[in-house]
């Protein structure tokens, strides 16, 4: 199971969260409206996990300079970025970076929207709907995905907290990837509880 740890910024927390096996990839958001903003490069950089970053609405010139100053694995896009926009995007990616769409979800008609993305990206990340970019911390009801038919892998997001394990790994769906943990682990924005994630981990991994 993948499990991405997003929102990301302090330099010896990333280098405590990477060192953690069962950590997969770590995530950078360069939305300047999330309180998780990465404004400057910092002294450590995942050596282990995959490097994802989080972009909303963003140029195709700023996604493919951070992706060189970051060397990033993923890049993710949480905003309203359409399936026209994801494959021009594509088209100016190094062919070896990855591109992850975030598909907010409240209801099964929601996720009819995956249809225009496939083929074009190699993960959707489902989050919960809400006028907030950077997410509400809340989640929806993952039986809705019993409706996703497509062929894309997915994670999920929005809300999963330190609680969730259970539920985490009791969840089924052929083309369930892993999950992305982010506010539910923080000490204050930016900065993870270590242990927590530990716990976590452990616990999904059983």
């Amino acid at each position: 199971m993948i499990v991405k740890v997003c929102g990301m910024r302090e330099a010896d927390n990333i280098r405590d969260v990477d060192e953690n096996d069962g950590v997969s990839w770590i995530g950078f958001i360069f939305f300047n409206g999330s309180s998780r903003y990465v404004d400057s490069k910092p002294d450590f950089l995942p050596v282990k996990s995959k490097r994802v970053g989080v972009f909303v609405n963003e140029t195709y010139f700023n996604i493919v300079k951070k992706v060189k100053e970051y060397c990033l694995d993923f890049v993710q896009l949480h905003g309203d970025e359409t399936p026209v926009y994801c494959s021009e995007l594509r088209e100016s990616l190094p062919s070896d970076t990855g591109l992850i769409k975030t598909i907010h979800i409240e209801n099964e008609d929601d996720i009819k929207v995956t249809v225009g993305y496939e083929s074009i990206v190699d993960y959707f990340l489902f989050e919960t709907k809400s006028s907030l970019y950077g997410g509400s911390g809340m989640k929806f009801n993952w039986s809705v995905l019993n409706k996703y038919i497509g062929n894309t892998p997915f994670l999920l997001t929005g809300g999963v907290g330190p609680e969730d394990s259970e539920s985490v790994r009791g969840f089924r769906h052929p083309l369930f990837y892993g999950v992305d943990i982010n506010s539910r682990f923080e000490i204050k924005p930016a900065l993870k509880n270590v242990e927590r994630i530990k716990e976590f981990v452990n616990k999904v991994m059983i």
